[in-house]
């Protein structure tokens, strides 16, 4: 019976052969995760389409298939991506247990509360984007000179889109660990961040625009929690460098 793979300790010592057989398990527990994933979104996939039409208005609700294969295919692929979000803690454990051996323990503690977090912020996006920008961005474009147009919504173009506006959220989310990790590892400064306030709102910007997203709408909805990710970013590298400081003081002291 296979067994997972055993996670090493801190300092402990591996042959390369040895490396790669664990990376080599942990990939086939990845994949196990993901195909199991699938097969659970599958099974509700009804119900996952009827989530994902739920943001349209009320009169574009009933989505349109051209080809006899775009119904099955569309469904496998509404599939594929909720099994990845469900197979997702799993990928990141199985990711953060392989490197952190390669760490010290206080940054063993410090990766492990980012990989929380970064889920938790996922999530933040994901329900961001389904209940604000998503609805916002199909009503003005279903509603945008709807006189003029007999308006079809296909299924494939409209779930790829839903899932580029949903992932585009949910990465606009991660941008506080972004910073918050250029920041720990020197890369940049936490003064350097607030003297420059403008280049990073400047650079924000050129992100959202370049997130997908074809219409105003959405674009815009990606640039405001952009801003306040950046600026909340900011504050918390400020935090956790006063923090440092003052450990480093009292081992000073202790010494």
């Amino acid at each position: 019976m296979p067994r997972l793979p055993r996670r090493l300790g801190h300092g402990e010592e591996a042959t390369l052969v040895e490396h790669l057989d664990e990376l080599r398990s942990r990939l086939f527990v990845c994949l196990i995760a993901l195909g199991v994933g699938f097969v659970v979104a599958f099974v509700f996939h009804g119900r996952l389409i009827d989530l994902l039409k739920r943001p349209l208005p009320a009169e574009h609700e009933q989505l349109t298939t051209l080809t006899v294969g775009e119904p099955f295919m569309t469904s496998i692929w509404v599939s594929l991506y909720a099994g990845f979000l469900v197979a997702l803690p799993i990928i990141l454990w199985q990711a953060w247990a392989f490197f952190i051996p390669a760490f010290d323990e206080s940054h063993a503690r410090m990766m492990k509360a980012f990989v929380a977090l970064s889920v938790g912020l996922l999530v933040m996006g994901l329900v961001f984007g389904y209940y604000v920008a998503l609805p916002a961005a199909t009503t003005f474009l279903t509603s945008y000179d709807e006189s003029q147009y007999d308006i079809l919504i296909r299924a494939r173009d409209y779930i790829s889109f839903a899932t580029k506006v949903l992932v585009a959220m949910g990465v606009v989310f991660e941008l506080p660990l972004f910073v918050v990790g250029l920041t720990r590892l020197g890369i940049v400064s936490t003064a350097r961040l607030r003297r420059e306030r403008r280049v990073g709102y400047f650079v924000v910007a050129c992100i959202a625009v370049a997130l997908p997203g074809i219409d105003p709408v959405t674009t815009i909805f990606e640039m405001v929690p952009l801003v306040v990710l950046y600026e909340l970013s900011i504050w918390l590298s400020v935090l956790l460098d006063r923090r440092s400081a003052a450990a480093r003081a009292e081992t000073a002291a202790g010494t």
